[in-house]
């Protein structure tokens, strides 16, 4: 049977979709096959995920969640969505810093790819991290924490050193939120007021609909512990009901809005557990750039014709991180995202066209997502690569986890 991923934009062209039962049996598929790579939710838009052999999940081995109290951390199956976890860390009165826009994605899989939210002071997912278990080429089971000299190499790996089972992550007591949506401000105001506006709330995040050169049409502000900002001094207006990122789509899928407070993993993520976040015909693009482009970088996206082909564009900021393949890396960030129909040619099109309004400001493209930029650009953003390539070495000589997106981007 075909493989997809999320979206089905997708076919990976590995044969079979292996899910062992124990570390056992994992570490033996791992020894026994020649070429294979770890599957999560497969929330990814190009082939970073696919392998030339067989692909593998982890989500059917044994072992939960264990919290050590001592250093308030939590262990987690590599295979568990940030969904789930949320509710068993709330059920403890635990709960973490940051959470990505889609509580569906995997655990592993998030980390492996620098994946993120939003806030001026919130960093990637996978900065949370404080251990990963994997299984390296050999079949040998391989259990690091933050006292490795290479820790900081070893969180964002594209998969490329081994299969992870199990991640220890950061935990601090449970909060609560309130989501604030404001409509239709001014393009003009809110670049002059962006940084005011993006710490107006612990997460906030701008929502450009097709055809709005001069509009950002949502402002959705995730305040913790505060009252938020009057949006009117944008020359925004308060929105009298719940909207969806995606003008037209079911509000319904989004988490609570309005002002009402709940618990942080009710109001971290846009869309709820319980409801599919879209209709999957999409692609995904995002680019990161050094924050201080931000009010240049958005005007520059805004005068673009991307009507045909884009769904929705979001902009977020992301605080700056030691990790080796971040594209946050040593940079405080301004993510600007883009969801298009599904239409490779329209995409291609359009992902050019972005590219080259953002060559100016030294752009890094999300790892998992659709992107054009050549091997050598993404490369010079990574000072660390020659040292990431050294541990590939070490625990993947024969890049059993390689793939022809490895290849090109990682060398």
């Amino acid at each position: 049977m075909d493989l997809r991923n999320w979206a089905g934009n997708i076919t990976f062209a590995a044969g079979r979709l292996l899910a062992p039962h124990s570390l056992d049996e994992l570490r033996q598929v791992v020894a026994d096959h020649q070429q294979l790579r770890a599957l999560g939710t497969a929330h990814s838009f190009n082939r970073i995920a696919d392998s030339p052999g067989e692909l593998v999940s982890v989500r059917n081995l044994p072992g939960g969640i264990e919290f050590d109290d001592a250093t308030g951390t939590v262990s987690v199956p590599a295979g568990a969505r940030y969904g789930e976890l949320a509710g068993v860390l709330q059920a403890h009165g635990r709960a973490l810093g940051n959470l990505g826009s889609l509580p569906h994605i995997s655990v592993a899989g998030a980390c492996a790819t620098g994946t993120h939210g939003s806030g001026d002071r919130n960093r990637c997912l996978a900065a949370a991290v404080t251990m990963v278990e994997f299984v390296q080429a050999d079949g040998e089971v391989v259990r690091v924490d933050r006292t490795a000299a290479d820790f900081s190499g070893m969180v964002v790996t594209l998969g490329a050193l081994g299969i992870v089972t199990r991640v220890g992550l950061e935990t601090e007591p449970t909060y609560d939120l309130r989501q604030d949506v404001w409509l239709d401000a001014p393009l003009d105001s809110v670049l002059d007021h962006f940084d005011e506006i993006m710490s107006a709330g612990y997460s906030v995040s701008l929502f450009s609909d097709p055809g709005s050169r001069d509009r950002i049409e949502k402002i959705w502000i995730k305040s913790r512990d505060r009252e938020p900002v009057d949006g009117t001094a944008w020359g925004a207006r308060r929105a009298d009901e719940a909207v969806h990122p995606i003008t037209g789509q079911d509000a319904r899928a989004a988490t609570e809005q309005g002002g009402v407070p709940g618990p942080w993993h009710e109001r971290l993520p846009h869309f709820r557990l319980s409801f599919t976040p879209s209709s999957g015909d999409e692609q995904q693009s995002e680019y990161l750039v050094p924050r201080e482009h931000a009010a240049a970088a958005i005007h520059a996206v805004h005068q673009l014709d991307l009507d045909h082909i884009l769904q929705v564009a979001e902009f977020r900021t992301i605080a700056a991180d030691d990790l080796w393949l971040s594209q946050c890396h040593d940079r405080s960030s301004v993510g600007l995202h883009f969801t298009w129909n599904d239409d490779d040619e329209g995409v291609g099109l359009a992902v050019r066209a972005v590219e080259q309004v953002l060559a100016p400001f030294d752009p890094r493209p999300h790892w998992g997502k659709v992107f054009g930029l050549e091997p050598a650009e993404v490369q010079r953003h990574y000072p660390r690569l020659p040292d990431f390539r050294r541990l590939i070495e070490r625990h993947d000589p024969n890049r059993k986890f390689g793939n022809a997106f490895l290849e090109r981007y990682i060398g």
